[in-house]
């Protein structure tokens, strides 16, 4: 037998007030719903007015939303309901809108949506207002709103209850609006950089792209294990050997790994490979897309992120993984040639390698990740990574230790990672095969062989540069949040029993 719901008191009695409103010949759900503006179409062009601008203009509008507020005074009253934009407060007489509707708006409760065919007016206070012509019922909520001045104060339930979140809480309302603004504004620019966006399987037979552990599941029609793909990049670099020359493409990546303030399992991100361009033609390409995206959706260059600011109309920084490391503790890695010295620089900063750090160019990532990354501040595009680190970039051809790789970073955390793409197809098969050997040290997020890419590249890439940019990161940044989970809609959470498990292991 399925399990007795138990209801509040308050649940109850709307129940009740959704079968008073059956028996007034009232749907409590109500119909499709004609208005003719959003709050945000009125309060911006009207809110100056004064109430006698106002009752000479006898402006008509029909607004539709939720209750938010509500104080009724015998045969009038006064509510605030809100939409997508924000609230606008509603002037309800009962003379003006009749019996009926009147009584639907003492039975109303907060949460309720109705819908207000009226004029605007301004209020004794000076408040912008619509003054209610007719009255219609939409939808009854039988769950009652958290208490107005707190909301969801238990942040996990914020992002449980995500819809509960946004109705009470105006900045995540903020956020949920200026993310697709983001992301118009980045497919506007690339489209205007002669860009074309298209679309790649979301489900791979090879792992490759990135470094990631992946999740794994079968098709059963084909009898064939796939993979959530980690990266975009090697289906879209065949596209550029098929001669579309300039690509991109935004989309959900899935990486069964660790979840903190900045890692989700499945993120958004864009990716983009332009023929005959190359690193620096990437960084050319990325602080255009800044520039155009704060100035497009924020209408300055200038952002401030938890307290630092930042100026995206200032040239970025461009300097050397070894340029970097050197600056913050005076060793030059490009003089560094034997490993076991690289161990000993290693073991004197307390820096502990894994079997799998077998290279100069592996001590040379982690001196940079506890010596540069975090003091990083205003954007800079650090180049010139390890080779071993990089298995699709190029080499440099002054130092061919070294790949023609650029990451963006900017207040201590990484945005970007740019290539002067590989497509010499024999180095290529070589460093896939350096992978399959990190796979047997028990390197679960190394590259799998892709023989179909490769032989892709023998029938011809042209130099080729690519970048692939993390967008959830991105709109924190643009809206000052310090964690992903305030710019996912639905982040993923554990179940609330094991919340509660760990939760009482902590204690």
């Amino acid at each position: 037998m399925a399990e007795k719901i138990k209801l509040t008191q308050q649940e109850q009695v709307r129940r009740q007030k959704m079968q008073d409103l059956i028996d007034m010949g009232i749907d409590p759900f109500g119909a499709a719903f004609h208005r003719t503006h959003k709050t945000g179409d009125i309060v911006p062009v009207y809110k100056d007015k004064t109430k006698e601008e106002l009752e000479e203009l006898q402006i008509p509008v029909t607004v539709a939303g939720r209750i938010m507020t509500k104080r009724r005074m015998g045969k009038a009253g006064f509510m605030h309901i809100q939409d997508i934009d924000g609230q606008i407060q509603i002037y309800v007489r009962k003379d003006e809108v009749g019996d009926l509707p009147y009584e639907l708006y003492k039975k109303n409760d907060l949460g309720d949506i109705v819908g207000i065919a009226g004029v605007l007016m301004k209020t004794d206070h000076g408040d912008l207002a619509i003054r209610a012509k007719e009255y219609t019922h939409l939808s009854k909520a039988l769950r009652p709103l958290p208490e107005k001045f707190h909301g969801l104060q238990d942040t996990e339930e914020r992002f449980r209850r995500r819809y509960v979140d946004l109705i009470m809480n105006d900045e995540a309302r903020r956020i949920a609006v200026t993310r697709p603004k983001i992301i118009r504004a980045i497919q506007s620019y690339l489209d205007g950089q002669g860009l074309m966006e298209v679309e790649t399987p979301v489900l791979q037979p090879i792992l490759g792209g990135a470094a990631a552990r992946p999740f794994i599941t079968h098709h059963n029609t084909l009898d064939m294990p796939f993979y959530l793909r980690i990266a975009t990049e090697l289906p879209l670099k065949r596209l550029i050997v098929g001669g579309l020359e300039g690509v991109y493409e935004i989309g959900r990546l899935f990486r069964n790994e660790g979840m903190d303030a900045t890692h989700n399992p499945e993120f958004t991100t864009v990716e983009a490979y332009v023929a005959y361009s190359d690193l620096h033609g990437m960084m050319d390409l990325i602080e255009g897309l800044f520039k155009s995206v704060t100035d497009k959706v924020l209408g300055t260059h200038v952002v401030n992120y938890q307290g630092l600011e930042l100026d995206f109309g200032k040239p970025f920084r461009r300097v050397t993984m070894c340029e970097a490391i050197q600056e913050k503790t005076g060793i030059d890695f490009k003089q560094v040639t034997d490993f076991e010295e690289a161990k000993k620089l290693a073991a004197e900063h307390g820096i502990e390698l894994e079997k799998k750090h077998n290279s100069i160019g592996h001590v040379i990532s982690l001196f940079f990740e506890k010596y540069v990354e975090e003091t990083i501040e205003q954007p800079t595009f650090v180049y010139e990574y390890p080779v071993e680190i990089s298995p699709l970039a190029k080499k440099n051809r002054q130092d061919p230790r070294f790949t023609d790789r650029y990451e963006l970073f900017i207040a201590g955390h990484e945005y970007a990672n740019a290539f002067s793409e590989l497509n010499d197809p024999i180095d290529q098969r070589q460093r896939f095969e350096k992978q399959l050997e990190l796979r047997d040290l028990g390197d679960d997020e190394a590259n799998e062989m892709d023989v179909d890419y490769v032989e892709a590249l023998e029938y011809g890439m042209p130099p080729c540069g690519g970048v692939g940019l993390g967008i959830d990161r991105l709109v924190m940044l643009l809206t000052d949040q310090r964690t992903i989970r305030e710019v996912l809609l639905f982040p993923h959470m554990k179940n609330r029993q094991a919340g509660r498990d760990s939760k009482d292991k902590e204690k």
